[in-house]
């Protein structure tokens, strides 16, 4: 059974699938209910070093840049409506391929022209991120529709991977932003 995580908490994906070399981080949200237009959240990706920043350009996965010059991080699409069941946009991610330069994976959701829209993360139901090992399997889940105070918020950094001697734990950050646009949090990862 898959550890339901709440903000700030974690989890080691060593420890739960143990030789663990691939993970999926699944993104989902049901659209909204409400008159108007569907809502389109995107799933980046920003790698980060040691230092605690985004080394290069091409280091960031998102819509516009689907798959990093290394071929061990990428996105598998871009679902504009959250329609169907399951996850709505993947991450991919070799871990033990991924070279060590890269301390974490910061996961980052935001949604596109939120605010021109007039939508925000308090506004959807059942959004969640999850982390599924290469087999399937999902190892845990932060279900943010759960939290309070996600009004008028149109971007978040959602959770985040952390290399570890061993392995790879996996964090809830659950930080929610007013910006509708990524490029705003990755301000926060520049050099």
């Amino acid at each position: 059974m898959a550890i339901s995580l709440t903000k700030g908490g974690n989890v080691s994906l060593t420890k739960e699938a143990p030789g663990i070399t691939k993970t999926t981080v699944g993104l989902g949200w049901n659209p909204r209910v409400t008159d108007g237009q569907a809502f389109d959240l995107d799933a980046i990706a920003f790698l980060v070093t040691e230092s605690g920043k985004v080394r290069a350009d091409n280091d960031f996965i998102f819509f516009n840049n689907l798959k990093h010059p290394s071929g061990h991080i990428w996105l598998t699409g871009d679902n504009r409506t959250g329609e169907g069941d399951g996850d709505d946009e993947q991450i991919i991610v070799k871990l033990n391929s991924l070279n060590e330069k890269y301390q974490r994976i910061v996961f980052v959701v935001s949604i596109y022209e939120g605010r021109k829209r007039g939508q925000h993360f308090g506004q959807l139901k059942n959004a969640f991120i999850r982390a599924v090992d290469g087999k399937g399997k999902e190892l845990c889940r932060y279900q943010i529709s759960a939290e309070p105070n996600y009004d008028n918020m149109c971007s978040m950094t959602f959770a985040e991977a952390v290399r570890e001697a061993g392995g790879w734990r996996f964090k809830a950050i659950g930080e929610a932003h007013s910006s509708d646009t990524f490029v705003d949090v990755l301000k926060n990862y520049l050099p």
